[in-house]
């Protein structure tokens, strides 16, 4: 293994209201990813602020930090070579009407803004999300 990475990826309140927690975490274990840590957490609307700040000038900003505050979500860092874009492609496309069979989002994703998952579109920014939800 040369080029093993960590990425975050969180489980969003629109799938674990439907109990998808483990069937999703099982894709990743299928997809070989190996989850390092995870945590079910609730966060406040605050925080989903902080953590999505990269957003804050889009329209979509209040709601997205509204919707990921709105209940349980299960935080993870998963492992594997090449994590981040690995898990980029398991989540499929931001709409679940774009993304491809077989992905996280096609399969249980509700619409655009309840897609079931997040996750860091760069090892800089799983970073910064990793240190977000898993700083001692």
């Amino acid at each position: 293994m040369n080029n093993v990475e960590q990425t975050l990826s969180i489980i969003k309140p629109d799938a674990v209201e439907r109990n998808l927690d483990n069937e999703i975490k099982q894709m990743f274990i299928s997809k070989g990813f190996k989850i390092v840590q995870e945590k079910k957490i609730q966060i406040e609307k605050s925080e989903a602020e902080k953590f999505y700040k990269v957003h804050e000038t889009k329209p979509f900003y209040n709601d997205l930090c509204s919707y990921l505050s709105s209940g349980p979500i299960v935080a993870m860092i998963l492992e594997k070579e090449n994590a981040v874009l690995a898990n980029r492609d398991l989540m499929g496309a931001t709409n679940p009407k774009d993304a491809a069979e077989g992905t996280i989002r096609k399969k249980y994703g509700i619409s655009i803004d309840k897609n079931s998952v997040h996750g860091s579109d760069s090892l800089e920014n799983a970073r910064i999300e990793i240190e977000f939800f898993f700083k001692d």
